[in-house]
């Protein structure tokens, strides 16, 4: 006889497509993070997810699909984190130096918190020759320049305000991010060597100046 519980368990026990799907691609982000792309193989995805091959390739045709399904994943979960870090920091600017600083450093927060992502990131960087047409421009699409959109917002408002003196919001806040964190993201290759915190905010210190000398208001330079 069959009992609710014995149901729910098999329910547990089956998951349905769409759960199954997240699954294949967690455990393609794991094998990606660990094996970059030329070495990572179906059956080494089927394997992590505890499946068949023929059940990764029921989702995704190929390994470039698979690829790309990660990636947009976990440009989803960076974009959406580092959105949150910008309206959280600059919501409210009442010493703009130092609230640009803390916003450095809170848009460095991803790479720790989403490690797999950029060890997909830097083996992307050893690998770009190698990838499916269309993979990067996709990601680049869905990941850093919609961060930098959101970004560019709020700089805008941030000029709207007299803060700054912004003529092009998109421009300032790629700038933001090459000068303020580009260089901790470099030094640490993306997280992967921990920098001290005395590095850090060296770093980040002397990115928010010379974006203030580039973008503070005409008065402050």
């Amino acid at each position: 006889m069959t009992t609710i519980l014995d149901a729910a368990l098999t329910t547990v026990r089956a998951p349905g497509p769409a759960e199954e799907r997240r699954h294949v691609v967690r455990a393609a982000r794991d094998v990606f993070a660990r094996e970059g792309w030329t070495h990572t193989t179906v059956e080494a995805v089927a394997a992590e997810a505890g499946t068949g091959p023929e059940t990764v390739e029921h989702y995704f045709k190929d390994k470039g699909r698979l690829l790309l399904a990660v990636l947009l994943e976990g440009a989803a979960a960076v974009a959406a984190a580092l959105t949150a870090v910008a309206e959280e920091h600059l919501a409210e600017v009442t010493d703009l130096e130092r609230d640009l600083a803390t916003l450095g450093r809170a848009w460095l927060t991803p790479l720790i918190a989403f490690p797999e992502h950029f060890a997909i990131v830097r083996h992307i960087g050893a690998e770009t020759a190698r990838l499916p047409a269309g993979v990067l421009e996709m990601w680049q699409s869905a990941g850093p320049r919609q961060t930098q959109r959101e970004l560019a917002r709020r700089l805008r408002g941030l000029a709207d305000a007299g803060l700054l003196d912004v003529a092009d919001a998109d421009h300032a806040a790629d700038c933001f991010v090459r000068l303020v964190v580009g260089g901790v993201v470099q030094r640490s290759f993306h997280g992967a060597v921990p920098l001290s915190d005395f590095e850090t905010d060296a770093l980040i210190e002397s990115g928010v100046a010379d974006f203030v000398r580039l973008f503070g208001p005409a008065t402050a330079r």
